[in-house]
């Protein structure tokens, strides 16, 4: 019986676990979106603000379009440091 609650009890803070992992993720706040444009213009890029999301690491920028027509994937940390780049 005490096994099968330590089994249960580590069932549920995984569970609890995953759940604040998908909290933490989602969009972006008005200010850190401002933010995020003005780099990518000084990049000389954009891309939709909706494409913009939160991750635990920073930022993930999707289907940013960069001078010249080419197409990335970006990544920022939290403090909008560029940390990945993947060409579409």
């Amino acid at each position: 019986m005490k096994a099968k609650i330590t089994f249960l009890a580590a069932g549920l803070a995984f569970y609890a676990g995953t759940l604040v992992a998908g909290v933490s993720e989602g969009k972006v706040d008005a200010k850190t979106e401002a933010a995020i444009m003005a780099k990518l213009a000084a990049m000389e890029c954009q891309m939709a603000p909706e494409d913009i999301e939160v991750t635990a690491e920073g930022y993930d920028l999707d289907d940013v379009i960069c001078k010249g027509g080419k197409q990335f994937d970006i990544e920022l940390d939290k403090d909008l440091n560029e940390t990945g780049r993947r060409a579409e």
